[in-house]
């Protein structure tokens, strides 16, 4: 906005419960190694499915962080916000209180909330009937209750939201936290996302519109963006959360501070509820580019929407070839969605997690199953095996049904 002074922000925290680890280091060790996080679904019995097969969260125990009453009385999907949270603040050392309470705000998205519960509470009132049905019911299932309990637990008082943009939802909520204290009305936030959709609705609703993949045989080589055998993506679940803080509050109290946002991109197809539009997704990252005053030609790195789907991969690759013109030749572009699968509102968050460690530990994750090139898909997608290498800019892709886009900037930082 002309006139006004924007506040840098820095990303002080990181917490994850993903299909790779319990934890963001966890995790990120894991991609690293090229590790995949697919395999059968345990979480019900997917005989009889046309896909069998996503990226489930493994050994986690929310009494390791939540009492037992909280966890009876929420759902899963606000479990692994909370467990996400509780390590993002430790990591960051950030002491919620009082004095700054109402400074803190919270931007934490959901594609579709609490849908076990909901599932639950529906058989519940078929087969028995209204007084059934769970008075905790409700507070459980609607996406907002993730940001609601996350303030109820650690005290946050400032600004708070909760966005739903399908896949997009991840870098919307990191965006619209930067924004929030870019322009002052928090100093820090706690954002991110949080998905537990491995259901029997997601994995049939999915598969009638032909959007993941079938590849029951193989789990661990069914996500694989750019290959040309891409059959679709694999559903995951999990939580991101990330701590944002305005940088002159970071620096006076000594924070660890990772890497800085320098800018967002957020616009719309009005295309079509699924297919995507590679203009508008090149729009969208250069108007990230443009926020962040980063030139197409400095740009060292791009952690890809990378779905594994047909057109969404080729429709990125346009993007990019578009924004970059040939400096898109140079450029690294990796899918870590070939790992973890697609977390929906929480994909954007883990990859904006693992391009903080990216510029911090100077390794670019790969994009593994990458076997067979795919003459459309032809830019470095830095295939199977991850790479050293010096990153100081980033952007990071999400594009969402119903035609979403938002695209985040980071840069590494320097005061």
């Amino acid at each position: 906005m002309r006139g006004i002074s924007k506040r840098r922000v820095v990303i002080t925290g990181i917490g994850a419960v993903t299909p790779l680890a319990n934890s963001a280091e966890e995790s990120w060790q894991a991609v690293c190694q090229g590790k995949s996080g697919v395999a059968r679904i345990t979480r019900f019995d997917p005989t009889g499915f046309k896909t069998q097969i996503a990226a489930e969260i493994k050994n986690f125990h929310p009494e390791n962080f939540l009492d037992k009453k909280k966890i009876r009385r929420t759902d899963q999907f606000i479990h692994y916000a909370l467990a996400a949270t509780h390590m993002a603040l430790d990591n960051s050392g950030l002491n919620i209180n009082d004095s700054n309470a109402s400074r803190v705000g919270i931007v934490i998205g959901s594609c579709v909330g609490g849908m076990a519960t909901y599932e639950k509470n529906l058989f519940a009132l078929r087969d028995k009937g209204p007084r059934a049905i769970s008075p905790f019911f409700i507070t459980a299932f609607i996406p907002n209750m993730a940001a609601g309990e996350v303030s109820m637990l650690f005290g946050a008082k400032g600004p708070s939201k909760c966005v739903v943009t399908a896949c997009a939802t991840g870098n919307h909520c990191l965006g619209d936290a930067f924004r929030l204290i870019q322009y002052g009305e928090a100093d820090a936030m706690i954002a991110g996302g949080s998905e537990a959709y491995i259901l029997p609705t997601g994995i049939a609703g999915l598969g009638r519109i032909g959007a993941i993949s079938r590849r029951n045989d193989a789990p661990e080589k069914a996500s694989r963006p750019f290959d040309k055998d891409r059959d679709g993506f694999v559903l995951g679940e999990g939580a991101g959360i990330v701590i944002l803080e305005e940088m002159e509050s970071a620096i006076r109290r000594r924070a660890n501070i990772y890497a800085e946002i320098a800018g967002y991109g957020s616009n719309i197809d009005g295309f079509h509820i699924t297919a995507p539009d590679w203009e508008s997704q090149a729009k969208c990252m250069n108007l990230a580019l443009h926020d962040a005053g980063i030139s197409p030609a400095d740009l060292d790195y791009i952690n890809a929407h990378g779905t594994s789907t047909t057109l969404n991969d080729l429709s990125e690759t346009k993007a990019i070839k578009a924004v970059l013109g040939e400096h898109s030749r140079k450029v690294p572009v990796s899918s870590t969605k070939s790992m973890t699968g697609h977390l929906l509102a929480a994909a954007g968050v883990i990859e904006a997690i693992f391009i903080a460690l990216t510029i911090k530990d100077g390794i670019i994750p790969p994009t593994i199953n990458y076997d067979t090139p795919d003459p459309e898909c032809d830019l470095d997608y830095v295939p199977n095996l991850a790479r050293k290498a010096d990153v100081n800019t980033a952007l990071s892709n999400a594009f969402g049904f119903g035609g979403a886009n938002a695209t985040l900037a980071f840069r590494r930082f320097k005061q």
